[in-house]
């Protein structure tokens, strides 16, 4: 079978363990009008989703109003940016594995449902922004994840097939999503620990701790 042409990243709990920054700057938002999140719905039904689509279950479920979005949205994205300044720094491993992907010549990228302005801030902050080919947010397409379009964009400006491209995902959300656009082979990782060399020396021809 031939070798892999690209890697496609997930951003938070992969790149970046973002998940609970999310967590706190939603619900700090929320407290203003006298609504929250337990932790136990976000880690089970809320992570991996976009603000906007939290939002709305949360509507679903406690009937949370809808004019509230914009201003709710505008806060958290605000308190994310505040949190991940204080909290945000580069992972060695992580900078290594991506420096060796491309000397070797892999084409890499990230598909996110964080919004952009979110997304570069956090990967200049860890070191890696100039490092990607692609970054695919969730202002880059129509449905964010579980839908595979981010994952469908990214392989078509890398002009790459699903069968040359390899996922390193977090969550159930985006697993779907690159399940969704037939990718020849997801990794499912819990945390940017996880994400090594090591992780994906069996997978990558060619990829090594040497040279």
């Amino acid at each position: 079978m031939n070798e892999f042409r690209a890697v496609l990243f997930d951003m938070d709990g992969v790149l970046i363990d973002a998940r609970e920054w999310h967590y706190e700057a939603l619900n700090y938002a929320l407290s203003i009008f006298g609504y929250s999140i337990s932790r136990e719905d976000h880690i089970n039904k809320y992570n991996g989703l976009s603000t906007k689509k939290k939002l709305e279950l949360l509507t679903e479920s406690t009937n949370f109003p809808l004019d509230l979005y914009e201003i709710i949205y505008n806060v958290k994205q605000n308190q994310t940016l505040r949190i991940a300044a204080a909290r945000c720094f580069p992972i060695v491993s992580i900078q290594i594995l991506l420096n060796r992907l491309k000397i070797i010549g892999i084409k890499i990228g990230v598909v996110t449902n964080s919004i952009s302005e979110t997304t570069r801030y956090m990967l200049s902050y860890s070191g890696i922004l100039e490092l990607f080919d692609v970054i695919v947010t969730n202002e880059d397409v129509d449905n964010p994840k579980p839908s595979p379009d981010g994952y469908l964009i990214a392989m078509q400006k890398l002009e790459v097939y699903p069968n040359d491209t390899l996922v390193i995902e977090d969550g159930e959300y985006g697993i779907l999503a690159a399940k969704r656009a037939q990718v020849r082979k997801i990794v499912e990782v819990t945390c940017p620990e996880d994400v090594s060399i090591e992780l994906l020396m069996s997978e990558i021809k060619g990829l090594s701790i040497e040279n």
